[in-house]
């Protein structure tokens, strides 16, 4: 059913499973605390469409991750535990070497921009004559 779906999904994120009270004819019902009426708890009806609409505004982005407190993934227990969770999934425990990828590497896989070549004739060959220091910039404060 839709609410065994989203059940697995509603944990820990924006809506638990206890506050989705029915789904019928389309239609979903939550309970929720007003916090602008004393924080008292009241129920809403939902448009379906209109609670998942609501639902994945709460759905991270690809390449996003929460901050994880607890179980394998928590920072305290990831050097540990993830060598075990890919035994267990028959994966080889260590973690495949990934050799890093230079800047200019990773923005013509991504983006095909080829920083060697010339932006402005598209065929010379650009050649690095000297890198410039970071410079430390403070915010620049209106003082009048």
């Amino acid at each position: 059913t839709v609410l065994d779906y989203l059940g697995r999904y509603t944990h820990r994120v924006a809506l638990s499973n206890d506050r989705i009270l029915a789904v019928h004819h389309g239609q979903v019902t939550l309970s929720y605390r007003d916090r602008k009426d004393g924080d008292r708890k009241k129920t809403i009806i939902l448009d379906a469409h209109e609670f998942i609409r609501r639902f994945l505004l709460h759905v991270l982005p690809d390449g996003f991750m929460r901050i994880r407190h607890f179980g394998f993934l928590a920072n305290r227990s990831k050097k540990q535990m993830l060598p075990q969770c890919r035994k267990l999934l028959d994966l080889d425990p260590a973690l495949p070497y990934c050799p890093a990828e230079s800047a200019k590497d990773l923005l013509l896989k991504i983006t095909g921009v080829d920083l060697n070549h010339c932006p402005s004739c598209h065929n010379g060959t650009m050649i690095v004559v000297a890198d410039l220091p970071r410079t430390k910039s403070s915010p620049q404060w209106d003082s009048s």
